[in-house]
C-alpha cells in the first residue's frame, strides 16, 4: 500500500468519526425503549446524518444528573413527561433557549399552555392519568373497576391496588400533585392515605405497576393513561379511565444549556412535531396523545382526543410552579406516610374497614364514634399547605431515598424523623380504636 493510499484511508477515517461524532445526540430520558425505539429508528431512518444515543434514567434521577454534570455538559437533550422536573431544570438555568419549528400544533391541550412560556422546554405529547384494571382478575374476585380515586379506597379493593412512589417515577409524582391540587392539600393526603391503605405493594418503578396489572399479580394500578392505552393495544386483558379529578398535561422535550449538539437536538425536537413523528405516537407500543389534532384521524378505535372530548383533565388546571416549589418535599411525605409504613398503614385500614363492616347497620354510636377517630388519626398531616409553599422550609428537602436507610441532610432527616414519630403513633392508635370498635 502506498504512503498516498494510507494517508488518504487515514484521513477517510478520522473524517467520517468525526462526522459520526458531530451527528451524535445524547438523549437523557425517562421513557422505556418500548417508546423510545420506534422514534429513534424514524428519526435516525429520517435523518441519517444523525445517530442517537439514549440513556435511561429515572425522572428524578436524570435531572440530577443535568445537575451534577452541568459544569462539564454531555447531555443535548431531556425528554420526561413531568413538566414539574421540567421546571426544576429551567430554575437552575439549565435549558437552552431555542427556537423550535412546527405546523399544526396549537397553543394549549385540554386548559394547558403546550409549551413553556420562556422557550425552555416544548410538549411533544399529551398525558392524563387514572386507574387501569385487569379484566380477569377483577371478574375472578368479584370486583367492578374503579372510575373514580374515591373508589380506590373502598373496602373491597383492600390488597388489590398497586403504584409507585412519586420519588422514583416522575409521572407518579405528578398524579400525586394532581389530587393534592384538585381536593386540596390536606382532603387530598387524606384520600391518598386511604387509597395506600388498600395497597398490594408500591413498585419501585413506575413500569412495574401496568407489569403488575397485565401479569395479574394485582388487580388495579394507578397510572399514566399511555400504559393502559398501550397494555390493551398489545393485547393484555385491561383497560383505563380517567377519574373526574385528574390532569391533562403535555410531556415535553428541552435542549440542555451548553449542549454539544444543538443544531442536533433541535433537528430531533422538530421531528417529534411533524405529522411523521406524531403519527410514531400512535404505535401500539407506545400509544400517547398526539398534540397535532390531525393525527386522531389515524387513531384507533375508542382512542381518546382531548381536542374534541373537553371533559378530560377538565377538572384540574394543573399548577406546574407550586407543584415544582415543593418537588422534593411532597415525594418525602409520601415515602414517610406511606411507602416506609405501608404495613402499618395496610393494617390499620384494613383494621377501620372491619369495624365499619361490623357496625354498618348496628346503631352503635360509641363504636362509630371511635371509628371516626381511628379515620381522623390516618387522615391528620404533619404540616399544612403554607408550610410545604415555604421555599425556605421546602429547600430542606434536597435528596430523595429509594429506601429508609438511606442517609440525607440533617435537617431533612430531622424533619422526617418528627414526621415518621407522628404516623407511627396515629396509625397505632387508630389501629388500636378500630379494634376496640370492632369488639363493641
Amino acid at each position: 500500500m502506498t504512503n498516498r493510499l494510507m494517508t488518504s484511508l487515514v484521513v477517510l477515517v478520522l473524517s467520517t468519526g468525526a462526522a459520526m461524532a458531530d451527528g451524535k445526540i445524547n438523549i437523557i430520558t425517562s421513557f422505556p425503549d418500548s417508546m423510545t425505539g420506534p422514534i429513534e429508528a424514524a428519526f435516525e431512518a429520517a435523518n441519517p446524518q444523525y445517530d442517537l444515543e439514549v440513556l435511561n434514567k429515572k425522572t428524578s434521577a436524570g435531572v440530577k444528573f443535568i445537575q451534577e454534570t452541568s459544569d462539564n455538559n454531555t447531555s443535548d437533550i431531556f425528554w420526561a413527561s413531568a413538566p414539574d422536573a421540567f421546571e426544576v431544570l429551567k430554575n437552575d438555568d439549565l435549558l437552552a433557549d431555542v427556537t423550535i419549528k412546527s405546523e399544526g400544533i396549537p397553543d394549549m391541550i385540554g386548559a394547558y399552555p403546550l409549551n413553556d412560556p420562556d422557550g425552555k422546554y416544548y410538549g411533544f405529547a399529551g398525558a392524563g392519568y387514572g386507574i387501569m384494571w385487569n379484566e380477569r382478575y377483577l371478574k375472578a374476585n368479584g370486583l367492578d373497576p374503579a372510575a373514580e380515586w374515591d373508589d380506590l379506597a373502598k373496602p373491597e379493593y383492600h390488597g388489590h391496588v398497586g403504584m409507585s412512589a412519586p420519588s422514583r417515577s416522575g409521572t407518579t409524582h405528578l398524579t400525586v400533585e394532581t389530587l393534592l391540587q384538585g381536593d386540596g392539600w390536606d382532603q387530598g393526603w387524606a384520600k391518598w392515605k386511604r387509597i395506600a391503605g388498600n395497597f398490594s405493594t408500591v413498585t419501585e418503578r413506575s413500569f412495574g405497576v401496568p407489569d403488575g396489572v397485565n401479569t395479574g399479580n394485582f388487580g388495579l394500578g394507578i397510572v399514566i393513561d399511555f400504559f393502559g392505552f398501550s397494555s390493551k393495544a398489545s393485547g393484555f386483558p385491561v383497560d383505563f379511565h380517567y377519574p373526574t379529578i385528574t390532569a391533562l398535561v403535555p410531556a415535553n422535550v428541552a435542549v440542555v444549556s451548553n449542549a454539544p449538539n444543538v443544531a442536533g437536538a433541535v433537528a430531533f425536537i422538530e421531528y417529534l412535531l411533524t405529522p411523521e413523528g406524531q403519527e410514531i405516537l400512535l404505535n401500539p407500543a407506545i400509544m400517547r396523545l398526539p398534540i397535532n389534532p390531525a393525527t386522531y384521524a389515524n387513531a384507533p378505535e375508542g382512542f381518546p382526543n382531548p381536542f374534541e372530548d373537553s371533559t378530560i383533565g377538565a377538572t384540574v388546571k394543573f399548577d406546574v410552579a407550586k407543584s415544582g416549589a415543593r418537588y422534593n418535599l411532597v415525594n418525602s411525605m409520601f415515602d414517610v406516610m406511606i411507602t416506609y409504613r405501608l404495613d402499618d398503614l395496610r393494617e390499620t385500614v384494613g383494621a377501620i374497614h372491619k369495624a365499619e363492616a361490623m357496625h354498618a347497620d348496628s346503631g352503635n354510636e360509641a363504636a362509630k364514634a371511635k371509628i371516626a377517630e381511628a379515620w381522623a388519626l390516618v387522615d391528620a398531616n404533619p404540616i399544612d399547605e403554607a408550610k410545604s409553599l415555604d421555599a425556605d422550609f421546602a429547600a430542606i428537602f434536597t435528596k430523595k431515598r429509594k429506601k429508609v436507610t438511606d442517609e440525607v441532610g440533617e435537617r431533612q432527616a430531622e424533619v422526617e424523623a418528627r414526621w415518621d414519630a407522628m404516623v407511627v403513633e396515629n396509625y397505632a392508635k387508630a389501629k388500636d380504636l378500630a379494634e376496640e370498635a370492632a369488639g363493641m
